[in-house]
Formats: C-alpha cells, structure tokens, sequence
C-alpha cells in the first residue's frame, strides 16, 4: 500500500473517527459536570453521583479545570462557569494561603496537610489551560504556581522535581518518584507555551533525559518508579503494597505510553522552537510504547493492559485500569503521526476497539474505570468514575498536534 492510501484509510485522517471523538468528548464532558462541590470537584461514583459527604480534592479540581478549560477553548458552551469554579477553588479553599503551595483537600480535611509535587504539577497545567481560554483570575493563579515549582519543587542541580513537604516545607521526603515528574513535564510543555520561556522546555528535557534515557531505556524502557533521593532505583518499593493508586511495586506499562507521547510532544516542541532535539528521543519513545504493548497486552490470556509488572516483566497486578488504556491509544496516535508507520495505526485501532468494548460505558455514562483479569468491572484500586481527564484528552490528542501543548493547540487551530 503506498503513503497516499495509507494515509487516507487511516483513522486520524477520517472524518468520521474524528467526529466519534469529538462525541465521545461531549459524553464524558456532560457526566463531569455533576462532580461540581461548593470548594472544587469530588469524586462521581458509577452512576455519576456524589457522595452525601463528598469532599472537594485537589487533583480531580485541578483535572477537571484543564479539562473544562479544553473544552470551552473548543467551543463547547457551558464549561466557561466549569473553569471560573475551579481557580475559585484553587485560589481560595484548595490553597495554602499562610505558607503557599496546595493541599490535597481543603485544609479541614486534610489528613497529612502536606504539599505534593504531583498536585502541583496540577494546578499548573490548570492554570495554564485557564489563561489560554483567557479565564479571570487564571493569570494570577498561574504566577502562584510557577512560583511554588521554581522555589520549592524545582531542582537545578538534579535537573527533577523534588517529591514533598510538610506543610511549611521544613521536612522533604526522602524519595523521589517518576510519576510526579512524568505530570511535571506535561505541565512544563504547557508552560512553555503560555508563558513563552523556553526554560520550560529544557526542564523537560533534563526529567525525561534522567528517568527515561538513562534509567528506563537501560531497562528494556520499562519506567523505573521509586527512587532514593539520590536517584538510585528503590526496586523493593511497596512491595507489600503492589496495587497502590500512585505508587505501585514494579513498573507501570500506562506510564511507559504515558511517558512515549510526552517525549514526542517534548521532541515537537523544541523543534518548533529551534532547540536541540535529540535522536533518542524518538527512539526512546519507540522504546517505551514497544516494550508496554509486549509485556503488558495480551498477556495473561485476556486482552487488555496489566496495571504493574514485576523486574522480570511477569504481571503481579492483572486490572485493567481505563487511564491505562486511554494513554496508550493516546501514545499510537502520537506514533502514528511522528512516523506513518502502519504499526501504530493498527495498535491506535486496538486500543479503542478495547475501550469501545469493555471501559465506555453507554448505559450509566463516563467509562468505567477498572476491569478485574477477566475484564470483569471492579473497584478494588479505582472505586466511581471520578477521573474525567484521561479519557477526556484520548479524544483530543489524536486530532491536534505535536509541538503545542493540547490548549494552545486547540486555541490555534483553524
């Protein structure tokens, strides 16, 4: 089949995908919208009910701003009051107002009131997502932000993020995680965009080249986790503990498409902006989404993507999570429109006959969250459907480019 042909019969160039997308979209826009609590967003069970004592939380608000912000950037009506509540709630109740930075709840619920880089990685996306759907208020939250990483999370000397803080930011954790800086660069691709400093970009560069190009691309570009503060790989990390929802023993295979669209995006971004792009970020990428599809799909007798792995890339937890999922069609697509390569198109099409077939759900809305091993529904990691987000941004991903972050692509296009 020669490039035309191929190209034309591929989904990415249909018009018909591409407005299956865009409708999934708008269904999982409209289930989102009862997460709505006086002091953010909370978490929507099954049926797309809050709890009765429901309680707002940082991630979900900061998730669901960016996402709402996305929307209203793509001319969706009714999300502009959606983005408004959520830098209300950044700015106000979800927000250290006596030492700065975020709580992962408003401070009366807070168990640990401690300040977690994940979260913050967060608010700066929102934020940033905020500013390009030109939001009142955003402007301001977003400074808040990049002053929090810049002097308590950002460190040069590592080129990564440190992890946590107590409240006041006396005590750091001893431990420094993939994950918090995997949605760092995310944040920091955006920032790049909304702020025009291309430090951004090189930040980026410096996380992906530490725990991608020397720590997972030694190891068959499976994502090493945990680490000391040293960054030495903490391979024994809960291991007592190996379903953990951000934290897991072994390695992740989501991360690992997570992490092959991000270093795209990064490879992309630094092109456009006439910065060194180095070879191995393509092929890390490569790396990274081969060896997810090899040792996660498929593998234990049923289709589907196994939550973790051991070090010898046995299964330990069989779930399938729809984040997972999400991620790795985003990742094909990303692929696919770096390389034309047939592959990538034939694995973008699994993952969403996957999805199609056992994570939407057209009967109570949204996507379930969580299959057991027999592809089963289940809620023993990720209980509800509270996540709006990944799945939100597998709709979007595969029909904007590269080089922009996902607002300033869809405020740019045509």
């Amino acid at each position: 089949m020669d490039d035309v042909n191929r190209d034309f019969s591929g989904w990415l160039r249909s018009p018909g995908h591409k407005a299956w997308l865009a409708q999934e979209g708008d269904r999982l826009l409209m289930f989102a919208k009862a997460a709505r609590l006086p002091q953010g967003f909370g978490n929507l069970d099954d049926h797309g009910r809050l709890a009765a004592d429901a309680v707002a939380e940082t991630m979900n608000t900061a998730r669901m701003t960016h996402s709402f912000a996305m929307a209203h950037i793509n001319g969706i009506p009714g999300c502009a009051a959606l983005v408004d509540h959520g830098i209300a709630a950044l700015s106000g109740p979800l927000r250290d107002a006596e030492h700065g930075g975020w709580f992962d709840k408003p401070l009366e619920h807070s168990a640990d009131k401690g300040k977690a880089a994940y979260l913050h990685a967060f608010v700066a996306l929102a934020a940033s997502s905020a500013v390009v759907a030109r939001r009142p208020g955003a402007q301001a939250l977003l400074e808040q932000a990049i002053h929090v990483i810049t002097t308590r999370f950002w460190s040069e000397e590592e080129g990564a993020m440190r992890e946590s803080f107590d409240r006041d930011w006396s005590h750091e954790e001893h431990y420094r995680g993939a994950n918090s800086n995997m949605h760092s660069t995310e944040a920091f691709l955006a920032l790049a965009d909304v702020t025009g400093d291309a430090r951004w970009l090189d930040r980026a560069l410096s996380i992906v080249e530490r725990v991608i190009h020397q720590h997972a691309a030694g190891n068959q570009h499976q994502v090493i986790e945990h680490f000391t503060l040293q960054w030495q790989p903490v391979r024994d990390y809960n291991v007592d503990k190996p379903d953990d929802g951000f934290r897991p023993y072994g390695t992740t295979p989501g991360h690992a498409f997570e992490w092959a669209r991000l270093v795209l995006h990064l490879e992309a971004a630094r092109r456009k902006a006439g910065l060194d792009a180095p070879a191995w970020l393509l092929e890390d990428a490569r790396g990274l989404f081969e060896n997810a599809c090899r040792f996660g799909w498929d593998v234990d007798g049923a289709p589907g993507i196994v939550y973790t792995l051991d070090w010898e890339n046995r299964p330990v937890v069989r779930h399938r999570l729809h984040w997972t999922h999400a991620e790795a069609a985003a990742a094909a697509a990303a692929l696919l429109q770096r390389t034309h390569e047939q592959g990538y198109e034939d694995w973008y099409r699994t993952f969403w006959e996957f999805n199609e077939t056992l994570f939407i759900d057209r009967e109570n809305g949204s996507w379930r969250h969580e299959l057991n091993p027999q592809n089963q529904p289940s809620a023993d990691i990720w209980p509800g459907k509270p996540d709006l987000y990944h799945a939100y941004q597998a709709t979007l991903l595969p029909v904007l480019p590269l080089e922009q972050s996902l607002a300033t692509a869809l405020a740019n296009r045509s």
